[in-house]
């Protein structure tokens, strides 16, 4: 108990006041947070299945106070969890050995725009709407778009290689960062990349992106910006059912039209959409899809005209084309905040990640909803039909027994039928703390030891966000049950 009446958390003997009190020096009395109750806001990210506190949270300013505080730990031995806005999906941040969490969000500055080469400099506590709000003036932006874009930090974009309704055209964040700043485990700085495209030798920017943090923190990264599209045309199209929404998926994409995103909402997710947001969805909707198509207004006409003829074969009852910039953000609203909307449907819910080719999403809903059946739980489906990533969203009430073990293995149904249909553990929530006792499904226990050598290039005592992605030995083939589950 502190002087001050105020309870504080646990320290092991690794914590002890003298590094706290080295950890203020380098970053400020204002940047360290001890106190139990306040690092509660820190005990898990969006997957809220498991919860775990750090011992301390550190709250840096600059590269220099992050390296600063990395030789601090190094020379202890101590781990640490990097973290940014903590709105990861997988428990990439989830402080599992690690009693140090550094988290970069007040390192949130845009360093540099240059327009001229298309590339701007930012930290990595930036958020990343505010990239392309930066830039946006200029009728530039940045293309990776997590549904989280509001919140989500680029720092944190980096670790899981997130992605976004216009990965479909654009790609993942890999596609998009020409250089990084990284702070190695015991301190040092060192930069990966740089401004341009063509790198020689080893590709170590994308060793670190989707690495989830076990290579160091970055604080700093180099990012294309793109030209706005001259024009979009936004179009609603209704189904009756799911099926014949993942036909016109695949229609589209052979017909030759690459759409800047194709996104799909069923039923179940279109019913708390519309209570949420009054969208106007037609009750009798058993799928939707959002097609945007974006370029030269010349041939966007035609290119909209295909994709409705299209979408009406495969069965589509009803084609809307947006009218205007007002009703286009309505709809790129209900889809960005369906996730949001779920919380009106059960008291929990978890979102999957996996990815499966186009041509089996048939197959993937189907044992989705099979899955539903067997484990006598709702499950919602919103995700990015156009590449084949999956979200599909298991509602269940964590105050009855068994709902969290048979949410949980529900999940593993799902995860083992994309591996088996040659598709991915995730397509960018990231793998975390939640889906390492997957990883054998995908990889044979040399591709794990393989992936081991290369993190100890950067981090040789794996101090950096130790329990993640990579199951540990005698652990490949087993799945771990929650943490610490969130309290009834």
């Amino acid at each position: 108990m502190r002087a001050d009446g105020e309870q504080v958390s646990h320290l092991p003997i690794s914590i002890d006041q003298s590094l706290i009190d080295e950890l203020a020096a380098i970053v400020g009395a204002d940047g360290i947070v001890s106190r139990a109750t306040e690092l509660k806001v820190y005990e898990c990210d969006g997957w809220t299945v498991e919860k775990s506190s750090p011992d301390i949270l550190v709250l840096p300013r600059s590269t220099e106070q992050v390296s600063g505080v990395l030789r601090a730990l190094d020379g202890r031995g101590i781990a640490f969890v990097p973290r940014g806005a903590g709105t990861g999906l997988s428990g990439g941040c989830l402080p599992l050995g690690a009693p140090v969490m550094v988290c970069t969000s007040r390192m949130n500055r845009i360093i540099e725009i240059d327009y001229a080469n298309r590339r701007v400099e930012v930290e990595s506590g930036v958020v990343n709407l505010h990239v392309t709000n930066a830039v946006k003036p200029k009728k530039f932006f940045y293309a990776p778009d997590p549904s989280s874009q509001m919140a989500c930090t680029i720092g944190g974009n980096v670790a899981e290689n997130s992605g976004g309704p216009h990965t479909l055209k654009y790609g993942v964040t890999t596609n998009h960062v020409l250089g990084l700043e990284l702070v190695l485990p015991d301190g040092e700085v060192v930069r990966l990349g740089g401004g341009y495209e063509e790198r020689c030798g080893y590709d170590l920017v994308g060793a670190v992106v989707g690495a989830e943090g076990t290579c160091g923190i970055v604080t700093r990264a180099t990012l294309k910006l793109m030209r706005e599209p001259e024009n979009h045309r936004t179009m609603l199209a209704t189904f009756p059912d799911v099926e014949s929404a993942t036909r016109a998926v695949s229609a589209i994409i052979a017909s030759g039209i690459v759409p800047g995103a194709i996104e799909m909402m069923d039923r179940m997710i279109l019913r708390a959409v519309d209570d949420a947001f009054h969208v106007g969805f037609s009750p009798d909707a058993g799928a939707v899809l959002i097609v945007e198509l974006d370029g030269l207004e010349i041939g966007l006409t035609d290119f909209a005209d295909r994709v409705a003829t299209i979408a009406r074969e495969a069965g589509a009852s009803d084609m809307k084309l947006a009218r205007d910039e007002a009703e286009r953000a309505l709809l790129w609203k209900a889809r960005k905040r369906a996730f949001g909307a779920v919380g009106r449907l059960a008291p929990n819910y978890c979102t999957q990640d996996g990815v499966v080719p186009r041509t089996r999403l048939p197959d993937i809903l189907r044992v989705i909803n099979e899955a539903s059946v067997r484990h006598n739980l709702a499950i919602g489906n919103v995700f990015h039909a156009g590449d084949g990533n999956l979200h599909p969203i298991i509602l269940y009430d964590e105050r009855e027994p068994g709902q969290v073990e048979r949410a949980l293995a529900a999940g593993r149904d799902i995860l083992k039928a994309c591996v088996e249909m040659g598709g991915s553990l995730t397509g960018e929530h990231g793998i975390g703390a939640e889906k390492m006792g997957e990883m054998p499904l995908m990889f044979a226990p040399d591709d794990l030891t393989a992936m081991m050598a290369l993190r100890r290039v950067f981090d040789p005592h794996e101090r950096a966000n130790p329990g993640k992605i990579i199951p540990q030995p005698g652990a490949c083939v087993e799945v771990a049950m929650p943490h610490r589950q969130v309290p009834i």
